[in-house]
């Protein structure tokens, strides 16, 4: 399945993109999200570890499934003052 990967601030910034196409097989979680963005796009590996996932405007862990037609999107960590 192709699922699009909606991402935000540094992330967005190190990818050079708004959304990136990530493809896992059937029955993949939100690691193996994490592992095939970072392989895909390394300049985001670092930050990924770190990152919130939404999935269909819920935050997810790593063993959640992820299913065709599923909004995911990736939030850094922020720091303000």
């Amino acid at each position: 399945m192709t699922l699009t990967v909606l991402l935000f601030a540094k992330l967005r910034d190190a990818a050079g993109a708004d959304a990136v196409a990530v493809e896992l097989p059937a029955g993949g979680t939100v690691a193996d999200l994490r592992r095939r963005l970072g392989e895909a796009h390394p300049a985001v590996a670092g930050l990924l570890e770190r990152s919130a996932i939404a999935v269909n405007h819920d935050f997810a862990d790593d063993a959640r499934p992820l299913a065709p037609g599923d909004e995911v999107a990736v939030i850094p960590p922020v720091s303000g003052g």
